[in-house]
Parts: C-alpha cells; structure tokens; sequence
C-alpha cells in the first residue's frame, strides 16, 4: 500500500490581533512512507546527544529561540547548535512541505479567518490532486493543539481523499512533526524580514542578523517548498 504521512502544525492563536501575534501560520509536511529516513533520525539523534542533549527531548524551536522552558539555562550558541540540527535534519530528508500564513488584522473576526483558511487548504489539495489521489492511503498527523484547526483539516479531509485517517501525534515520537514546527518558525521569520519588521534580542543571538537568517535558513529551507 502507498502511504503519505502528513504533519501538521501551527503558530498563532486566534486571539485578537496584536504586535506580539500578529500572523496565524499552518505548516504541513508530507512524507512518501516509502521513503525510508530512519538513518537520517539516527544521525540527528547521535548528533544531539553529542551536544549532551537527551535524544528523546523535543526540540520546540519558539521556546529554544525565546530561551524559554527546558531551554532557559542554554547560551545562545547552544540554542542555535540544536535549532541547526534540526534545520539540516530537515534538509537531508526526503520530503516537501508547504505553509499558509495569515496577518489577523485583516479578517474581521476568527470565523472569516476559519473560513479563509478552510478554503486555502481545499484549494492546496484540489490543485494537486493528482498527486496526492495517486496514493491509497493519506495520514495526517496533528497534535489536536487547537480544535478549530482539527475541525478545519478533518472537513478538508473528508472533501479531499476517499481513504484517509487521522492521528494525534506526540512530538517527542516523530522528528518530522518536530519539522513542522521549524518551518513554521522560518516562516514567521521570513514574514518578519519580508516586512522589515526586525529581529528581536532573542531572535538576534541566535541568528545574529537578518543577512545572515537569510543566508544559513531561510534560503535553503525554501529548496523544500512543495512544487
């Protein structure tokens, strides 16, 4: 059977519109099951345990940016060293992925927003049709961490694909999940510098520079894009 995994995750609320929120993002990574990366989850754990990081631990990019929760006692170096293990874990597989980022403001409240997004998804998967019907079976995999966005993907689901399942997923289980979630860091990156936004304290100590972002993430991750 041709299976295609699907991860999914997000950045944002759908909170009220604010400097600290401002864009709502929703990453999806898929994954040919027969594409076999086990070695490249070997080599990813063998690298964090050689920077004495416990290779069960999730490596949850905002917080390791914000040097918050578990990552409030590492320097910058540090944070960046396993923020790169993780973005070059993400090149070295086999995958594409694709994001849809919303600036908040512009949807007068979370029910247009919910429905701008609903739309956006079922245009994605009805757009590439073709590909994604040539497998028998599409498994998405979310976290259920909002439940208006598990509303939306189980309808886009159910419209899309005959066959299909749904599971929520644990992070610390599946290093391409914790890959949904560094894309859509790099993507609310990306938005900020595309909008001359800047970098904030936290954001320059681990990245030093908006040239340099561009230069060692954000122009490569970009090479990943689904097309």
């Amino acid at each position: 059977m041709k299976e295609l995994s699907i991860f999914v995750d997000e950045s944002g609320d759908f909170g009220s519109y604010s400097v600290h929120s401002p864009y709502y993002i929703i990453s999806m990574v898929f994954h040919d099951q027969k594409v076999d990366i086990s070695s490249n989850i070997l080599k990813l754990d063998d690298s964090l345990t050689q920077l004495g990081y416990l290779r069960r631990n999730v490596i949850h990019t905002e917080p390791l940016i914000r040097r918050e929760e578990e990552y409030h006692l590492l320097s910058p170096n540090e944070r960046r060293a396993l923020f790169s293990k993780l973005y070059y874990f993400t090149l070295s597989c086999d995958i594409t992925y694709t994001c849809f980022a919303y600036l908040k403001r512009e949807y007068e409240d979370i029910y247009r927003l919910q429905g701008r997004m609903a739309r956006d998804i079922a245009g994605f998967f009805r757009d590439h049709l073709d590909y994604f019907q040539s497998f028998d079976n599409v498994i998405l995999y979310y976290d259920n961490g909002q439940k208006e966005i598990s509303s939306i993907l189980n309808t886009v689901l159910a419209l899309s694909f005959t066959e299909y399942e749904v599971r929520k997923v644990f992070p610390i289980d599946y290093k391409l999940f914790q890959t949904a979630d560094l894309i859509c860091t790099l993507k609310l990156l990306s938005l900020k510098v595309e909008n001359n936004m800047g970098l904030t304290r936290s954001e320059q100590l681990v990245f030093h520079s908006v040239r340099d972002l561009k230069k060692d993430y954000l122009k490569g991750i970009r090479k990943k894009e689904f097309h």
